[in-house]
């Protein structure tokens, strides 16, 4: 899948298309997370996927895409833009729609952006938030064992993962990938809130 002008209208397309849910409020804390569709030196279609840094207070070590809160005073989008501006240091990206948004057990309302990042950027993690950064091919989200759900004893949800190699992204962050794969880049109207976090993910 090539990094082009076709991918790009296909995505805002799909989305434009797409009648997002808007999560409810509740005592749920706003948060927003970047879908940043980036190319690789090969001029593949990626996306960026962070490990957090374990200093963090919170999920530490996780996978997650490029996010954080939003702050006083900002929409989502802007949330998501600031966030991958900080954590990566990309910037000056194209917004192509949003996402459902997904409700965590650990208690935020998470509004998915996506962005377009113009080819040949550079990626430079912040080493305070980042452990690790990787451009992921978007091949790698049709993989015929995605998604994978699997039954925990403390939910009758079933978890939702996404395939990374030989490794798997657990919900939210697969969650917000599957949606991606199939709202944007299939135009298939599909919905995710449904879908369980492993237990380690409710704090």
């Amino acid at each position: 899948m090539r990094h082009d002008q076709s991918l790009r209208d296909r995505l805002s397309r799909n989305l434009s298309a797409h009648p997002r849910l808007r999560g409810d409020d509740g005592d749920l804390r706003h948060a927003a997370v970047a879908v940043a569709v980036i190319d690789d030196q090969r001029g593949r279609a990626c996306y960026l996927l962070t490990r957090r840094a374990p200093t963090l207070r919170a999920h530490s070590g996780q996978w997650a895409l490029p996010g954080g809160r939003v702050d006083a005073g900002e929409d989502a989008v802007q949330a998501a833009c600031r966030e991958l501006d900080e954590e990566l240091a990309v910037r000056g990206v194209g917004v192509l729609g949003t996402l459902d948004d997904y409700s965590t057990r650990s208690g935020y309302r998470i509004t998915p952006v996506v962005l377009w990042v113009a080819q040949r950027t550079s990626v430079t993690p912040s080493p305070d938030e980042v452990a690790e950064v990787h451009r992921v091919p978007l091949t790698e989200l049709e993989r015929e064992d995605a998604p994978q759900l699997v039954q925990i004893p403390e939910s009758d949800r079933p978890v939702i993962r996404m395939p990374l190699g030989d490794r798997w992204i657990n919900a939210p962050t697969a969650a917000v990938l599957y949606q991606f794969r199939e709202v944007a880049l299939h135009g298939r109207a599909t919905r995710v809130a449904h879908y369980e976090q492993p237990k380690f993910a409710w704090k």
